[in-house]
């Protein structure tokens, strides 16, 4: 007897090795998957614009990244006492225009000369929803908790949607290598603040845009994340308090469903003893001048230096 639906991510024909570089962008999920590659020491880069969540405001991204766009004051807002790019996250603002600034062009530059050795990039939509700040006709990645007002909150339409991505994968493949992997998601996250109806049609949204999208388009694939979190995990246990986020767990299980279908033996093996080694470094002791104890840290320097032995980028 089953007593669950097992859902899996189709085998890739390329892998992921262990000197590849990954990018990924979006939603908080992107963010989960891009601690897992570092921690496994694999080379990666996540949300150069911090934590955005619908397509549009993701290719905006995107496109400026690929133009090496370099932001002006006159591109922020001054608001709440702070200077504020309506195209970030609010980890960019700051009290001063150079700073916010600065931080914003540095990971411009360093997400254009990245995304130019990447072979994989992971694309991590959770929203459907977009936000057009009144004051300038400007559609918005973040309110920055801006007063509500300001701003006109809408579903972005299919040919947006659909507009978006196609705009999205032109330009990868442009400024990415000739073989780059695009790999869509759908964040399982669900916003409920927007109400359960809502959320569910615009999840929906996402997965008929992507799919139309992507539809003969050669390394352009669609990962059943959002599936495996509502069906395959389908149980309060793999959430976190909240009800909404998935718990470790979760990640975790997900993550190994994904390197089953993206990585290469060797790749897994990589990863594990970088696992391993993070998990001997985290072992704390009341007397670190103890002989066994720096013997144990120096069996785990030898293991680093093994590890490092194996790729030219730089691990721990």
């Amino acid at each position: 007897m089953k007593f669950r639906t097992e859902v899996d991510i189709n085998v890739s024909e390329k892998k992921i090795g262990i000197e590849d570089c990954v990018f990924s962008i979006g939603s908080c999920f992107a963010t989960e998957m891009h601690e897992k590659f570092s921690e496994g020491q694999i080379q990666s880069l996540n949300n150069p614009f911090g934590t955005i969540f619908n397509p549009y405001s993701i290719n905006n991204a995107i496109q400026q990244i690929y133009d090496a766009k370099e932001y002006q004051e006159n591109d922020l807002i001054l608001a709440n006492e702070n200077y504020i790019s309506l195209d970030h996250h609010s980890s960019f603002d700051s009290r001063f225009s150079h700073k916010s600034l600065e931080n914003i062009n540095k990971n411009i530059e360093e997400a254009n000369q990245f995304l130019q050795n990447t072979g994989f990039v992971i694309i991590t939509f959770g929203t459907s929803y977009i936000y057009e700040f009144l004051p300038k006709n400007k559609l918005v990645a973040n309110c920055h908790k801006l007063p509500q007002k300001f701003f006109a909150k809408r579903f972005l339409s299919h040919q947006e949607l659909t507009g978006s991505i196609n705009k999205t994968i032109d330009f990868l493949k442009d400024i990415c290598k000739n073989d780059v992997q695009i790999l869509f998601t759908v964040s399982p996250v669900r916003h409920t603040k927007d109400g359960i109806i809502e959320n569910q049609l615009s999840k929906s949204k996402l997965i008929t845009a992507i799919h139309e999208s992507i539809l003969g388009k050669e390394n352009c694939y669609y990962l059943p994340i959002y599936e495996l979190m509502m069906d395959d995990l389908r149980d309060y246990r793999f959430y976190k308090d909240d009800l909404i986020h998935p718990n470790s767990q979760a990640v975790q299980y997900i993550w190994e469903k994904f390197g089953n279908a993206y990585f290469f033996d060797e790749t897994k093996v990589f990863i594990n003893e970088n696992n391993k080694i993070i998990t001997a470094l985290n072992h704390k002791t009341e007397d670190d001048k103890n002989p066994k104890y720096q013997e144990f840290l120096d069996k785990i320097n030898q293991r680093i230096v093994e590890q490092q032995k194996k790729v030219k980028h730089k691990i721990f």
